[in-house]
């Protein structure tokens, strides 16, 4: 099921917009510039390329990094919370260029310009949620890592036919499933949407002045807003290729992109996001801002359908196995709650909202860790809030849980 989706990106490569007015006798306007979106996601200047996100890049590989120790009973609390908000020249990572780096996750997490620069309370609370996620894996599931999980126990599970060994709490939910898919959210998601891609970073100060007139930032080759444009790419494309995509590259929005294409029901989503991001791309350079800021919601809109398929996915993938191979269907469930989480830093197009509140997402999660948690968890309850997300998004249930 493809969404229609807005006439600039169907009319792709070519882009004509203007403004008059036939009130106005006698008065004209000039028209917007043409935008030509290039085959792929290379610009240059001067036969260099103006395109760079290397700050992505290390986040979504320190992202990797902290996922993978959140799986290492060994770990200490001190060891994942560095990692975490990790500080320049700490030995946190495997990687050296890592450890030298002066970038976490943790600043970036829940601190989008639009969403969280004039609200410290929900920015802190959030970063407080992953927080308390890392310290409930040290303390509770890590000390439990040979146990048997039961309702209101720590430990192990391992799924039916001698499957994968799941790691959850008392209420049966994976700590990390938690902190990766709610990074999908309050780091690559809330970043791209919300910040990067928003009109208060891109014309912020004096942007859209230096990029009409051309001035560089200082010792680049590119535009400030150019730069901003590529760092919003660069949260999803940062460790696959910018000129051929391939997806599944890493654990995070560029590997559930892939799934959610994967879906005969939303294919062709991950190339109207490339599109849209090109032409985005080719408008900023072209000094269309008409052109730029539709692209921003295709975008917006796309990124927000893949966060929402997968949660409703998640919650119906765990509810076919629930009773019956609880190991299964506690991970998909963890899962789901991640996505679910996520869901507060989607946007609705040609707005500054979310598609569902803080609240609303904290009231979907307290359903879920009602009395025992997963062990409880009724078919019916994982019904409606699979119903109340796809009713929001132009997809029904039954087609994202397949």
């Amino acid at each position: 099921m493809k969404k229609a989706i807005l006439g600039l990106l169907t009319l792709s490569t070519f882009v004509f917009t203007s403004c008059s007015s036939d009130d106005d006798a006698g008065m004209t306007t000039t028209p917007e510039p043409e935008v030509i979106a290039p085959a792929t996601y290379a610009f240059t200047r001067g036969g260099n390329t103006t395109v760079s996100y290397s700050g992505q890049t290390t986040r979504i590989e320190m992202g990797e990094e902290f996922i993978d120790a959140l799986k290492d009973n060994s770990r200490t609390e001190a060891s994942l919370d560095g990692m975490f908000a990790h500080e320049e020249g700490n030995n946190d990572f495997s990687d050296a260029d890592l450890n030298a780096s002066g970038k976490s996750i943790r600043s970036k997490t829940a601190a989008s310009s639009d969403y969280f620069s004039a609200n410290t309370t929900e920015a802190n609370a959030i970063k407080a949620d992953f927080d308390s996620w890392i310290a409930a894996q040290v303390s509770e599931v890590f000390p439990a890592w040979t146990n048997n999980a039961t309702a209101g126990n720590p430990g192990q599970l391992q799924e039916a036919g001698g499957g994968s060994t799941r790691y959850i709490n008392g209420k049966g939910l994976e700590y990390n499933q938690a902190v990766n898919k709610g990074l999908i959210g309050a780091l690559m998601a809330d970043q791209m949407l919300n910040n990067y891609l928003s009109t208060s970073v891109l014309d912020a100060g004096d942007n859209r002045a230096d990029n009409d007139a051309g001035t560089l930032a200082e010792g680049k080759n590119y535009t400030t807003m150019e730069h901003k444009w590529d760092e919003a790419f660069g949260y999803l494309y940062g460790t696959d290729s910018a000129t051929a995509p391939i997806l599944n590259q890493d654990s995070f929005m560029n590997k559930y992109l892939q799934r959610v294409e994967n879906d005969t029901d939303f294919g062709g989503i991950a190339s109207e996001v490339y599109e849209a991001f090109k032409l985005g791309r080719a408008a900023i350079v072209a000094k269309n801002y008409t052109v730029r800021d539709a692209q921003a919601d295709i975008i917006r809109e796309k990124i927000s359908t893949v966060i929402a398929v997968r949660a409703v996915y998640y919650l119906q993938q765990g509810k076919n196995n629930l009773g019956t191979d609880n190991a299964s269907a506690f991970h998909d469930l963890s899962e789901g709650y991640g996505f679910i989480y996520s869901l507060q830093f989607t946007r609705k197009p040609g707005t500054n909202e979310p598609y569902f509140t803080k609240a609303e997402v904290d009231g979907f999660i307290d359903q879920l860790m009602a009395g025992n948690g997963f062990w409880d968890v009724t078919d019916t309850t994982l019904d409606q809030i699979s119903d109340a997300i796809s009713a929001e998004f132009s997809f029904t249930t039954a087609q994202a849980a397949n």
